[in-house]
């Protein structure tokens, strides 16, 4: 499965890629984006784990910028 989700408050380049390798390093997940640009995410992840890799990938998110979040 592939979702795109928007993000609020993204503020920093580095701190998107840093979300981006952490999510990339998730059980499960094929593929993760996090565009600076866009304030977008993007994960591709296996179907059956994909509710609890989002909820994993909102907390790195919350770790790494605390200000940003993630539109479900």
């Amino acid at each position: 499965m592939k979702k795109t989700y928007r993000m609020k408050d993204l503020d920093c380049a580095n701190c998107a890629a840093k979300m981006e390798a952490a999510i990339k390093q998730i059980d499960g997940v094929s593929a993760a984006t996090v565009s600076f640009m866009t304030q977008k995410m993007t994960i591709e992840a296996v179907d059956e784990k994909f509710e609890a890799i989002v909820k994993e990938a909102v907390k790195i998110c919350r770790k790494i910028e605390p200000d940003c979040s993630v539109v479900l």
